[in-house]
C-alpha cells in the first residue's frame, strides 16, 4: 500500500522536493519544502477525515498534498500542471491503482489559483489546506525593511495558522495569529484575496462553507 510514510521515504520523491525548493530559493520564493509538503499533507487528510470521508479517501489527500508542490522542479510556471504528470508517474511507479493515481494527478493539477478549480473531493481538500499554509518560517529573510515585499511581510506577520472543521456549523475556518504591527488585514486581503475565494468554491463543493478568522475576528 502507498502511504505518506511511503512518500517521505521514496528518494525520486525527495530529491524533486529538495530541487523544487532550490529553484525557488533563486526566485526568491517563499518556501515551498518537504515541511510545507508535509503540513499541507496532513491538513489534507485532516480535514478529509473531519468531513467523514473515509479511509482510502484520506490517505489520497495526504499522498496529493505531499506531492502537490513537485512540479517546482521543472519551473514554477504551470507547476500543477507538471507536478501532476511527475506525481502521476511516481504513483505508478509505486502501484498504486492508476484510477487512484489519476485522481492524484488532477487534484494537484488543479490545486493553483491562476488556472484550477475544485474538481473533485480531493482537489477541494488540497487547496483549502495548501492556501492556508501561511507563516512566518517560511521567508528565509526574516529582517524586516521597507524592501520587503508584501508577500513576504504578511508571511512574516503570522505565528500560527491551522484549519478548523465545525461539523454543526459547516463551516470549515483558517485561523491565523497575525502581528498588526508587521503587516494589516488589507495587505492579506491584497495578496490571499483570489485564494480565498477559490477556497469558498472548494469548500461549498464540500458541502461547507469557508470562513477566515484572524486575531479571533472573523473576516469571511
Amino acid at each position: 500500500m502507498v502511504t505518506l510514510k511511503t512518500l517521505k521515504k521514496d528518494a525520486e520523491v525527495q530529491a524533486l522536493i529538495k530541487t523544487g525548493e532550490k529553484q525557488l530559493d533563486a526566485m526568491a520564493y517563499t518556501e515551498h519544502s518537504i515541511r510545507h509538503a508535509s503540513i499541507v499533507a496532513t491538513w489534507t487528510g485532516m480535514l478529509l477525515k473531519e468531513i467523514g470521508m473515509p479511509e482510502k479517501v484520506v490517505n489520497l489527500g495526504e499522498i496529493a498534498g505531499y506531492l502537490h508542490d513537485i512540479g517546482n522542479s521543472l519551473a514554477r510556471h504551470e507547476h500543477a500542471v507538471t507536478g501532476g504528470i511527475l506525481a502521476y508517474n511516481i504513483l505508478k511507479r509505486l502501484k498504486l491503482p492508476v484510477e487512484d493515481c489519476a485522481e492524484v494527478m488532477m487534484a494537484i493539477g488543479n490545486h493553483d489559483e491562476k488556472y484550477g478549480i475544485p474538481v473533485s473531493v480531493l482537489s477541494a481538500a488540497l487547496i483549502i489546506a495548501d492556501k492556508s499554509d501561511v507563516h512566518r518560517s517560511r521567508v528565509k529573510d526574516k529582517l524586516l525593511s521597507e524592501d520587503t515585499n508584501i508577500h513576504d511581510r504578511v508571511n512574516l506577520a503570522v505565528n500560527r495558522s491551522y484549519l478548523n472543521v465545525n461539523n454543526e456549523e459547516k463551516r470549515i475556518d483558517t485561523v491565523i495569529e497575525t502581528d498588526p504591527l508587521i503587516c494589516t488585514v488589507a495587505d492579506y486581503f491584497e495578496i490571499y484575496d483570489t485564494r480565498m475565494q477559490m477556497c469558498s468554491k472548494a469548500a461549498e463543493l464540500l458541502g461547507y462553507k469557508y470562513g477566515l478568522i484572524i486575531n479571533n475576528v472573523r473576516m469571511l
